[in-house]
């Protein structure tokens, strides 16, 4: 074993030990984590799925694609009925 370096086991209830090798470079730890605002590009929003609008009627479509805009307008993967009201009336949708 080398002198810079010590094991420790570690011993949980009901579980086998698990030998743990710490070094003196665990000191010098580096975060490579990204911050969210360092992560996010402004204007790209990752998607499961292709958008594909090609088999809808023209009315659907539009739907869509407003419902698709105000999602990222608003930073919101999912949105309630009261959002979906909102982006109707937007596009002109009155009850008579």
């Amino acid at each position: 074993m080398n002198s810079d370096t010590t094991t420790t086991t570690t011993a949980v209830p009901n579980e086998v030990s698990v030998p743990l090798t710490v070094s003196e470079s665990a000191a010098e730890f580096q975060d490579r984590r990204v911050t969210p605002a360092q992560r996010r590009t402004p204007g790209i929003e990752r998607r499961q799925f292709s958008n594909s609008y090609s088999d809808l009627s023209p009315e659907a479509a539009e739907l869509g694609r407003a419902i698709d805009a105000y999602k990222l307008q608003h930073h919101r993967r999912f949105i309630n009925f009261e959002e979906i009201l909102t982006v109707l009336k937007s596009l002109g949708y009155r009850k008579s």
